[in-house]
């Protein structure tokens, strides 16, 4: 085995080590479990970035583990840049958001299971950056699933988490059911689910298969129409939705699309690209009305997700994990941030009754802000970059998806700040608010960290070299770096483009400001367009949709299934079967009386009967 496969296998091993030591010993020791997963993470960091610097690209481990006549499954481990990438964005973030963890779940009775839980999920989620197959990406696809159905549902006791935590396990269970299809239908067509092999460019692409892939990134993305669970999920404590729904958990999707980019046809990307664009618009619009902190930032995952899955429809997976990284940092420094905020306020989480807490938390307005600025496409900042990235891309290649994303930049700038001035500024609109204090430092130091994170990561030049293949070629391209361009006139549409970037975000954040005004009490658009309003809580009425089928549709089907399941399977086969051995039974207990005269009787009524056999067959 080669150093780099040790290495590799270090880093996977070691989250499903700290799972397995904190379930068997330290159940009941949180502060010990805290500690066992913090160092955990740290050591994932470590030998991620060993493995980075390691300067081997390609297949560094193959181990066969199921053989069946000629079907044989392998696991393995590919490296590249698009896996080097994921991997630092996944090991880094997770480690800061261990530490925030620490300070945040400081007095919780269960925190030994919530870090255990940690602890699987970066194993899960690992399994999937590092597999170089589709089926060891689907058995870490569904551990990720249970993983995050186990954080989700920590505060399991409450209804809203309960709940919340099945809504996101069986509507992921949709998505994976076409993945698995799209897997069996991979190999019965082509022979192989290796990912290096099905790069081959003389293979022919078949449309519904890369559909049937598609279908575990829209489940895993909450992606149209699998996006319900996504705002639930907030229900789990914030360090998770950070770590699950800003950086890691539904970027999986993206990342997994990004893995198959060679198998999507030209008319499917399409689909896929407005797919992305409509998410952009509908979830920006959806974070409007939200008076939840955290539920404001879950509807803004799904918009930049589909800024993401817009880059990749057009053809530009490079551009797609780009913003995926930038992401991650101002995301996950928004959801921590938020965190903060709902513990200092003594877990208040309705922005209308907090208001001046730039005074009593002043890292953490610092830190948002930045959170804000970058997530708002501020020039200079990392999502500046990333998003402008992908505005450009969008205005050369089609002009309808440019318009509607430029549109979805304008909301995004102004449904955050929105959140920005009436969370922070003004003044305390509760008790609760006006008794908030600062964070401590385990958990304000893991904001600062990601809060220069999200400043610097988008200057792509100060990337690891190893990191820069996955994204440069995409940049080279949007930024007219081709022997076809005329470079004068795509400059200037450049400059244009970029110059309406700016325009979007300048009036999404200062008209959010007039709208709304410092620290309001009330939500004034409710007031002046109550009806508009109105229509934007009920986002679509997916949800309403989706209760009257499972009621009146599904539960109808389970219903007759369940009675041929009571008449034929329970009915006649189970229980008819039961009876006949039954009564077999009653016949033979009748034979056994325990009395010697009548064994004596069986026994000659037994050689008459072979007697006459053996007779009959010598006639």
């Amino acid at each position: 085995m080669s150093a780099e496969a040790e290495i590799a296998l270090k880093i996977l091993m070691i989250p499903l080590a700290s799972a397995g030591v904190i379930a068997l010993f330290f159940r009941r020791s949180g502060g010990i479990a805290s500690l066992i997963s913090l160092l955990a993470s740290f050591g994932i960091l470590y030998f991620s970035w060993q493995l980075m610097n390691a300067g081997v690209i390609g297949r560094i481990w193959s181990v066969s583990w199921i053989e069946l006549g000629s079907f044989v499954a392998r696991a393995g481990i590919l490296f590249d840049s698009n896996t080097a990438t994921m991997l630092f964005v996944v090991a880094f973030i997770g480690f800061w958001i261990h530490v925030f963890s620490l300070g945040y779940m400081n007095d919780d009775g269960s925190k030994a299971r919530y870090f255990g839980g940690l602890s699987i999920f970066m194993f899960s989620m690992l399994g999937i950056v590092l597999a170089d197959n589709l089926i060891m990406i689907f058995v870490f696809w569904e551990l990720v699933g249970f993983s995050s159905y186990m954080l989700i549902s920590h505060y399991f006791t409450t209804k809203e988490a309960s709940e919340a935590s099945k809504k996101a396990f069986i509507v992921n269970r949709v998505g994976d059911f076409g993945f698995l299809l799209g897997i069996i239908a991979t190999y019965w067509y082509y022979g192989t689910v290796d990912l290096m092999e099905l790069s081959d460019s003389s293979l022919m692409k078949k449309e519904y298969i890369a559909a049937l892939l598609m279908c575990g990134f829209l489940g895993k993305s909450a992606q149209f129409p699998l996006q319900v669970w996504l705002p639930d999920a907030m229900a789990g404590p914030t360090p998770v939705s950070a770590l699950i729904h800003a950086a890691t958990m539904v970027a999986a999707g993206i990342f997994f699309l990004v893995r198959i980019q060679f198998m999507f046809t030209a008319d499917l990307l399409t689909i896929i690209a407005w797919l992305g664009t409509s998410m952009a618009l509908y979830a920006g619009c959806c974070a409007m009305v939200q008076r939840d902190i955290k539920k404001v930032l879950a509807y803004s995952t799904l918009s930049q997700l589909g800024y993401m899955t817009a880059a990749f429809g057009l053809g530009m997976p490079g551009l797609a994990l780009f913003h995926l990284v930038t992401h991650a940092f101002f995301k996950g420094l928004l959801f921590l941030g938020s965190g903060s905020v709902i513990h200092g306020c003594h877990h208040e989480q309705d922005i209308f009754k907090m208001g001046g807490l730039y005074k009593k938390m002043p890292i953490t307005t610092l830190t948002f802000g930045i959170g804000v600025l970058a997530i708002s496409g501020v020039t200079g900042l990392s999502g500046y970059f990333s998003k402008d990235a992908i505005l450009i891309a969008a205005g050369a290649h089609d002009q309808k998806i440019f318009v509607v994303l430029m549109i979805s930049a304008l909301i995004t700038a102004f449904y955050m700040g929105r959140l920005y001035w009436i969370t922070f500024f003004g003044k305390a609109n509760s008790e609760k608010a006006r008794k908030a204090k600062e964070s401590p430092i385990t958990m304000t130091f893991s904001l600062i960290v990601l809060a220069v994170g999200a400043i610097l990561v988008g200057y792509h030049n100060l990337w690891p070299e190893v990191f820069k293949l996955s994204v440069l070629g995409d940049l080279n391209l949007i930024h007219g770096v081709t022997e076809s361009s005329d470079s004068e006139a795509y400059g200037a549409t450049h400059h244009l483009l970029q110059i309406m970037g700016t325009v979007a975000w300048v009036l999404g954040l200062f008209g959010s400001m007039l709208f709304y005004g410092m620290g309001a009490k009330e939500d004034r658009f409710e007031k002046t367009s109550s009806f508009t309003y109105g229509f934007l809580q009920k986002r679509l009425f997916f949800d309403e949709i989706y209760n009257w089928y499972v009621a009146k549709v599904q539960q109808k089907i389970a219903d007759i299934l369940n009675l041929i399941d009571l008449l034929l399977v329970s009915g006649l086969m189970v229980r008819g079967t039961a009876g006949f051995v039954g009564l077999l039974g009653i016949v033979s207990r009748a034979i056994h009386t325990g009395n010697l005269h009548v064994y004596l009787y069986w026994i000659a009524i037994g050689a008459l009967a072979l007697l006459w056999l053996v007779i009959g067959n010598w006639s």
